[in-house]
């Protein structure tokens, strides 16, 4: 077995001694085969942003080579709010890299993650998936480079109060069982995602713990490895439906909405990137700093930021997480360790390789691995309502755009800020986020011309988000209902189940 393969917890994987992008429809039908498996699921990306699943029974050898090969149709007006009734069937086919044993179910399935294709067996414009793919194969075309990306996934577990280890009010951050609640279901939902593909850094509680009336609210974040952008928008989507899966399991509800109460901390999805080239992190200099490939990025990420918010954060709750000194940002910057910033840079690995010979004076001084391509760039806005696919596919635009507009090292530099933002934003006077949906449908309509160049994002993919966020009416929404308790309850709870 490769040294790839060893201790890759995807059964799949393991039993082919391959990595999943090499998998082909012989290997799968094989594992099927020897691995008594009755049962195969296709999963394809709603307009919605969740997935959605086609059931089939392998009736016989013939019937499974069938619908590996030509996948299957589906009523594409059902799914998309953007396709026309009378033309709406569409073709789901199977990427055979994505296939996993579903950990759910009690007959044995197969799980395999699709791409929609119209009826003359063209990728499907308003794709989800196709649209993401094609920013992506655009980037690589335009600068030789890949895009990595990771989300961090917030979520809260709610509960009935367990007097037994009070949880302390937004005192959560990595505190361990029994005082923080539900950590089982996160490890539990951990191990389900890394068998179906999901490359996963690390998880643990966060800050938010709320106590109100007889329940109780503990938050929990995932976060995952830079892999492909592509990939990371699929494990997003698998992640979230695993952890709700798990949760309702033990009679638990899960939420990744924005704001869960108005005043205690919401639920970010922050997502990390690096450009790539043969393996290499773009993004650094000789001596570990960011280089000025990176400060483009950034500078796209900024000067596209208030239109990116209308595929990150896409209900109107996610406009009361967006408020200040809330470590959420309101303010379009970036800057160095600093979680007041839109686009922050994480603490790297510079000058500090002898940190592991200090800890371990018995530890040979041969360590091969290379810190500096660990760097990434986190953009700090969007949350759990977020479309992953569209949100990835809007970043990797804004990625290309800084990278090909010559000004973008300017914006770079005019956006630089040190220190607390919120302290400084007065003095600073940065530009802002949108602050509502309509306000983001709005930006998004105004910078249509970036998102539409190269044909990435389709216009009907514009115009009806866009659409969707101005039916909202949410404009000034927190203004309306300061003050009134039960009225910010009713939207909280109306969007609870939001992404």
């Amino acid at each position: 077995m490769s040294d790839e393969i060893k201790l890759n917890p995807n059964r799949v994987a393991s039993f082919l001694n391959k990595k999943p992008e090499d998998f082909t429809k012989k290997d799968i039908m094989h594992f099927v085969e020897k691995n008594d498996i009755k049962m195969v699921n296709f999963r394809y990306i709603g307009g919605d942003g969740k997935l959605k699943l086609l059931n089939f029974v392998i009736n016989d050898r013939k019937y499974l080579d069938k619908i590996l090969t030509c996948g299957e149709r589906v009523d594409g007006s059902s799914l998309f709010s953007y396709i026309d009734p009378s033309s709406s069937d569409l073709y789901v086919v199977p990427r055979y890299k994505t296939a996993f044993v579903n950990p759910f179910t009690e007959i044995p399935t197969l799980d395999i993650l699709c791409s929609y294709y119209d009826k003359h067996g063209e990728a499907l414009g308003i794709g989800p998936a196709n649209i993401l793919k094609k920013a992506h194969k655009t980037l690589q075309e335009k600068t030789g480079m890949q895009l990595e990306a990771l989300g961090e996934l917030e979520y809260y577990v709610s509960s009935e109060l367990d007097k037994i280890y009070t949880i302390t009010p937004q005192k959560g951050y990595h505190e361990s069982h029994p005082f923080a609640k539900w950590e089982m279901v996160r490890i539990e939902a951990m191990k389900a995602i890394s068998e179906m593909g999901g490359r996963i850094k690390y998880g643990h509680s966060e800050v938010g713990n709320i106590v109100s009336g007889d329940w109780e609210y503990v938050q929990h974040e995932i976060e995952f490895l830079p892999v492909n952008v592509e990939d990371a928008a699929d494990q997003l989507v698998i992640a979230k439906w695993a952890i709700r899966e798990i949760a309702y399991k033990y009679g638990l509800e899960i939420s990744f909405a924005p704001k869960i109460i108005v005043g205690h901390a919401g639920s970010g999805m922050h997502i990390h990137a690096r450009l790539v080239k043969d393996g290499k992190n773009m993004m650094v200099d000789e001596k570990g700093s960011l280089n000025d490939t990176a400060k483009k990025m950034i500078g796209g990420w900024l000067e596209m930021a208030p239109s990116i918010t209308a595929f990150g954060n896409m209900v109107p709750t996610s406009f009361l997480r967006l408020v200040p000194h809330q470590e959420a940002p309101t303010n379009i910057c970036w800057g160095d360790s600093n979680r007041s910033v839109l686009v922050r840079v994480p603490l790297g690995w510079k000058g500090v390789s002898n940190m592991i010979f200090d800890a371990n004076p018995q530890e040979p001084k041969n360590n091969d691995v290379d810190p500096m391509s660990n760097q990434t760039v986190e953009l700090r806005s969007a949350d759990g309502s977020a479309n992953s696919h569209l949100l990835l596919a809007a970043m990797t635009t804004a990625a290309l755009r800084g990278l090909e507009n010559p000004d973008s090292l300017k914006i770079a530099e005019k956006l630089y800020v040190r220190g607390d933002v919120g302290k400084l934003q007065k003095e600073l006077n940065l530009p802002q986020l949108p602050s509502s949906c309509f306000d983001a449908g709005e930006q998004l309509l105004k910078a249509r011309d970036l998102y539409e160049k190269h044909e990435i994002f389709p216009p009907a993919i514009i115009e009806g988000v866009a659409k969707t966020l101005q039916s909202f009416n949410d404009k000034d929404l927190s203004e309306k209902l300061f003050g009134d308790g039960d009225a910010l309850m009713n939207v909280v709870k109306k969007y609870l189940h939001c992404g």
